[in-house]
């Protein structure tokens, strides 16, 4: 199956467009069985509108409301052992990474054997950065140097990468031309934390398969590699 990782984006229809094929990918593994999609969702204490907003976009997207399974837990806390029990399909939502990060610790051995088990899996902002084996989890400074704007840092000073979900072998980061991440990205492999690495930009989602990789949406990836001359970077758009 397919790991799909979107840039993030705040409309509904365009947010949709691109995971159609996810929900799409989720059905046929579910087969005659009734389709379970896990929406895995890390809150704010105080939010009261993410969990609507991506029950929303996963309807729009193809998926009714009895075959979305919420797992809504708050920041701090870790996601239980069957949170992705069963699935057809792992959505895997935005909030803050480096807090998404922590509540798949014990559970990622889970979400792969069940990607390997024919489950597609679908990562919004901070669900794309950590599907990663390299991940991107924040940050903005490179050392003394400000590599991105402070509010993209993900509540992080430093630029931090850290063991991800291993879906995907290149180091992904989100909203890439809408908040200014590709230099965070570019810094990040120019300092060797990651050799090769894939900035999405929003409304925007980059799809991995056997076949190899593909974009969706209006958006570019900016693909950044490490070369013995520095880094490169090229963009690559829906075709």
């Amino acid at each position: 199956m397919s790991i799909h990782l979107v840039g993030g984006g705040r409309d509904e229809a365009r947010c949709a467009a691109v995971l159609a094929p996810f929900v799409t990918e989720a059905r046929d593994a579910a087969a005659s069985a009734g389709l379970v999609i896990a929406l895995l969702l890390v809150l704010e204490p105080d939010d009261d509108e993410t969990i609507a907003r991506f029950t929303s976009v996963l309807a729009a997207a193809g998926a009714s409301a009895d075959e979305i399974r919420v797992v809504a837990i708050v920041e701090g806390d870790r996601f239980a052992l069957d949170a992705v029990e069963g699935a057809h399909g792992i959505f895997v939502g935005g909030g803050l990474t480096p807090a998404y990060h922590d509540a798949f610790d014990g559970i990622g051995d889970a979400v792969r054997q069940r990607v390997a088990a024919g489950a597609a899996y679908a990562g919004f902002s901070a669900g794309a950065a950590i599907a990663a084996t390299a991940a991107l989890v924040g940050g903005h400074r490179l050392g003394d140097i400000e590599v991105a704007p402070e509010e993209t840092g993900e509540e992080l000073d430093g630029l931090e990468v850290r063991p991800g979900l291993g879906l995907v072998e290149f180091t992904v980061d989100v909203h890439a031309a809408q908040w200014g991440t590709i230099a965070r990205l570019l810094s990040a492999v120019e300092a060797g934390l990651t050799a090769r690495g894939a900035a999405i930009d929003e409304h925007t989602a980059l799809v991995v398969d056997g076949a190899g990789e593909s974009v969706r949406g209006g958006g570019r990836v900016w693909w950044v590699e490490s070369q013995a001359s520095g880094v490169s970077v090229t963009t690559r758009a829906a075709s």
